[in-house]
């Protein structure tokens, strides 16, 4: 989880009611458009002073470095599933934002693609976060190209539904408005009431997703959570009764030992047999060899897959997004040393094969001379 701090673009700033920092959580599947719609919410919030918490699933921060962020204040913090260990750090992390001198108005909460909104907003309603808060709502981002609860099979995807305020149906530009019909009329039957928003690369008016005081909070009674949600915790107790008692002086907050570290993970992921694989390398990739990964080893139960790639052919820093079986290679510029960074998510996978099967991908030593591209 990362913290990043945006400055204002304009003189003017949007309307925000005094009764704490507003937040909005964003939540959505697997490759549903989140971190596009957090940059295009830093890009177009005339004035606002946001800060933005971003929670990954993997142990390779890949968005961290995709967020729009200024030079300073970007903070690495617990990577892992959101609602297992997003609770002491979100605490922590909303806490430094509060204690800066310059003053905040709104905090954005990205999610891993894999968790369930509730327990992070629960951090809000049941910790002492509830009298310096007000959370305003939960979006939830939709890849109308690939979202299927069948598909998936994914409890954390029906939460993300179930307790999602604003529901943007993203990618609208990819398939037929047939099917972008009938797909809102299913998630109308999920969830009765939620305003559903449609775009193209997460393009919404801001107005319809921020300061716009959707969330209930009477609904979400942090003592209910265990009998209102099925969604069992067996490791983690913030999930379960996140009403902790941390001091708010001089950054003296207590801190839990729940005797697992970065390692444990909640029952939803152990039920929907999601885990994630990250490799990283300071050797480049073979082009055709990666090329041959993507067309003929990569399996359907990847979902998702994201990475900043270094290949032997090219110069260029290449920004790679995977999501079902469309997959996208961006250019950019190297700002440091150049290295491989691959981040694959999905159901059931077998770690080693598919480690080997990138390994497989690496240029040859014989293959790098006279390219003129080795590190740096």
């Amino acid at each position: 989880m990362s913290t990043v701090d945006h400055a204002p673009q304009t003189s003017e700033a949007m309307a925000i009611p005094k009764q704490g920092l507003p937040v909005t959580i964003i939540t959505g599947f697997l490759g549903s458009g989140k971190t596009t719609l957090l940059n295009y919410i830093l890009s177009n919030q005339q004035g606002l002073k946001t800060a933005v918490l971003v929670n990954e699933f993997g142990e390779i921060g890949i968005d961290n470095e995709l967020v729009i962020a200024s030079d300073e204040n970007m903070v690495e913090l617990s990577n892992g599933c959101v609602c297992c260990t997003i609770n002491e750090d979100l605490i922590e992390a909303v806490y430094k934002v509060l204690e800066r001198e310059q003053k905040i108005d709104y905090l954005v909460v990205e999610t891993t693609g894999l968790a369930d909104p509730l327990p992070v907003a629960l951090t809000f309603l049941g910790t002492e976060l509830r009298d310096m808060t007000r959370l305003d709502s939960i979006v939830t981002m939709v890849d109308c190209e690939n979202f299927s609860l069948d598909l998936f099979n994914s409890q954390a995807a029906q939460s993300q539904i179930t307790y999602g305020d604003i529901i943007v149906l993203n990618k609208t530009d990819l398939v037929d408005e047939a099917e972008v019909d009938a797909l809102e009329v299913r998630l109308r039957d999920l969830k009765t009431g939620a305003r559903i928003l449609r775009s193209k690369k997460a393009e919404v008016p801001l107005p319809l997703i921020l300061s716009v005081g959707l969330f209930e909070s009477d609904k979400y009674a942090p003592e209910d959570h265990d009998h209102s949600h099925d969604h069992d915790h067996d490791c983690a107790p913030d999930c379960q009764d996140p009403s902790h008692d941390h001091s708010h002086h001089g950054h003296d907050h207590h801190h839990h030992d729940h005797g697992h570290g970065k390692k444990y993970s909640s029952d939803h992921l152990e039920m929907d047999g999601f885990t994630s694989l990250s490799f990283r390398s300071d050797q480049p990739f073979s082009i055709r060899k990666f090329q041959y990964f993507l067309d003929n080893q990569l399996t359907p139960n990847i979902f998702r897959a994201k990475g900043i790639l270094w290949f032997n052919e090219s110069p260029k820093r290449h920004i790679f997004h995977l999501s079902g079986k469309r997959f996208s290679l961006e250019d950019d510029q190297w700002n440091g040393e150049k290295s491989n960074q691959l981040v694959l998510i999905g159901q059931n996978l077998d770690h080693d094969k598919i480690r080997e099967q990138i390994n497989h991908c690496l240029s040859l030593p014989s293959e790098n001379k006279g390219k003129g591209f080795g590190k740096g």
